[in-house]
């Protein structure tokens, strides 16, 4: 699952990402809600997790304007205003869930679980040609036959295959994958891609994985 994390101090979503990493789940942090505003309207998020005091545009804003584009993605705000009266600002607004700084990681996880627990829909799947994809299962198959991934595996295809033909670098890949702050092998996102073609496209005559010159990968649909 693919979680949006809005939050103008920076070591806080540095932290909240490597948390919900460690959960299996997939980030990515916007610092100000204009620039959250462009990837919930563009990017199908399961959850967003959003600060109400931000730059540009704030959480409110944000949070009405999210709405009146017809975008149902579950809210959780995440913020220091503790009065009765901002919580039921943000709810009206189409909040789903309210955390109030400084707050327990373990709580905060609890929320965006129950928020996410919601029966399977189609939404729940990523299809491309015969690889699906099952997100509430965490499971992937291709032409009906199960492939065995690891984590990182796992969340580098869920990228690609969100990004379907469209082609990501190797910096984008790092950063949602591995993290901001990764200091390690520089060919790591090479050798994950030789991991995965292993599994997806060896066995397969139709290959999905590409590789974009010059610019990094992609998963392409034939169709």
């Amino acid at each position: 699952m693919r979680l949006l994390i809005v939050e103008d101090e920076q070591k806080l979503s540095r932290a909240l990402q490597r948390a919900l990493a460690e959960e299996h789940f997939a980030t990515d942090a916007a610092y100000d809600g204009q620039e959250a505003l462009n990837l919930a309207t563009s990017v199908n998020y399961d959850l967003v997790i959003l600060d109400l005091m931000l730059p540009k545009l704030d959480g409110l804003s944000f949070l009405k304007t999210l709405r009146s584009k017809g975008v149902a993605t579950p809210v959780l705000v995440l913020t220091a205003r503790s009065a009765v009266a901002d919580r039921v600002r943000g709810l009206e607004a189409g909040a789903d869930d309210y955390v109030v700084k400084p707050f327990a990681l373990e709580e905060l996880l609890a929320r965006v679980r129950v928020l996410l627990r919601r029966p399977v829909t189609l939404t729940d799947k990523l299809l491309v040609a015969d690889l699906e994809m099952d997100l509430q299962r965490r499971r992937v198959t291709r032409h009906g036959k199960l492939i065995d991934l690891t984590p990182k595996e796992y969340a580098v295809l869920e990228y690609l295959m969100r990004n379907v033909g469209r082609a990501v670098t190797r910096s984008m890949l790092l950063d949602h994958v591995w993290g901001e702050g990764y200091e390690g092998f520089t060919n790591v996102v090479d050798v994950y891609i030789n991991y995965l073609r292993s599994k997806i496209d060896r066995d397969f005559p139709l290959k999905l994985i590409r590789t974009v010159r010059a610019t990094g990968y992609m998963i392409a649909d034939p169709r």
